[in-house]
């Protein structure tokens, strides 16, 4: 019988689950366990089929908006954050509600009050239609933030008012977000922006580690959703460090004539993705190469964020 081809994997740490993610997750499981189900989510609770899939065989129900949650009905919100009018409705239809958003989401939350308070207007680095920037946006009054894109969007932007500050959606690629905030301090001398970086410190650990291993490889495979911005900026450092890069859900996604030539192969996962798929993967690469796998680690992230007082009260 002939032998497998070698094949190098350089493995990306840290991947996978953060602890924001860890925690939404955990919040439902935490509630199909106190008020058995069904217990309804709005929105996908993070941005992972297999996740999602999982907590619907617990007895979670998804649903895309309030109106399709019973009376009387436990509801969770997602991890990305919710406009401020989402628990105000639950309220007034008097659902009991729990608020999985990531606690650095909130932070972001709170910084774009604040700024308005201070009667600024708000220059949002996003990505248009992300539940993130709805949810942040959802946070201040219709009109006191505006939505910066791209370079090309800091450059024409006309602000209503010359009091202004910045903020970032918390998953976007480090690199491009420095050039958008660069233009736009040149621009604005005055703006003001948040005391630490708002891109979350596992989005900025994810992609430091496929940046240390996508130049070494030919190929990188990054396990995630489609619709996970963090996945897709993930994919799109591989890329810029000159690797043939890959989204793929799971092992199923894989093309293997994507190998072709291929000696090296680089794999991390986004921060909604399991890592039981990462396992998965690799015992898809194994079927088919002799497979010498070296984990590569930038960060050791030990960060826990605490689950709500409703869930862990005795």
């Amino acid at each position: 019988m002939p032998s497998s081809p070698p094949l190098k994997l350089l493995v990306a740490a840290p991947r996978g689950f953060c602890a924001g993610v860890e925690r939404a997750i955990q919040i439902v499981e935490l509630a199909l366990e106190k008020h058995g189900a069904p217990v309804y989510v709005r929105h996908e609770i993070v941005h992972n089929r297999f996740v999602v899939d999982s907590l619907k065989a617990k007895g979670a129900v998804f649903v895309k908006e309030l109106d399709e949650v019973p009376d009387g009905a436990q509801v969770i919100f997602s991890a990305h954050g919710v406009p401020k009018s989402i628990p105000a409705t639950a309220q007034e239809r008097g659902l009991d509600w729990l608020d999985a958003t990531c606690p650095l989401v909130s932070k972001v939350h709170r910084q774009a009050e604040r700024l308005v308070e201070q009667g600024r207007h708000i220059l949002f680095v996003g990505h248009a239609g992300h539940p993130e920037v709805i949810g942040t946006f959802g946070q201040v009054p219709e009109g006191s933030m505006t939505l910066i894109e791209t370079v090309e969007d800091a450059e024409s932007v006309q602000p209503p008012v010359p009091e202004l500050g910045f903020l970032t959606q918390t998953t976007l690629s480090v690199d491009d977000t420095a050039d958008i905030v660069a233009t736009l301090q040149r621009r604005f001398p005055s703006l003001i922006g948040p005391k630490g970086e708002d891109i979350c410190y596992a989005t900025s650990n994810r992609q430091t580690a496929v940046k240390a291993i996508a130049a070494q490889c030919q190929l990188v495979l990054v396990i995630g959703a489609e619709n996970s911005s963090n996945s897709q900026r993930l994919r799109e450092v591989a890329a810029r460090e000159g690797a043939q890069a890959r989204l793929i859900q799971r092992a199923a996604g894989i093309d293997w004539a994507w190998f072709e030539g291929v000696t090296t192969v680089g794999l991390t996962a986004g921060a909604s993705a399991p890592e039981v798929l990462v396992q998965e993967v690799l015992d898809a690469l194994r079927s088919r190469f002799d497979v010498t796998v070296d984990e590569v680690t930038t960060a050791t992230e030990q960060v826990v964020f605490k689950l709500p007082r409703a869930l862990v009260a005795a």
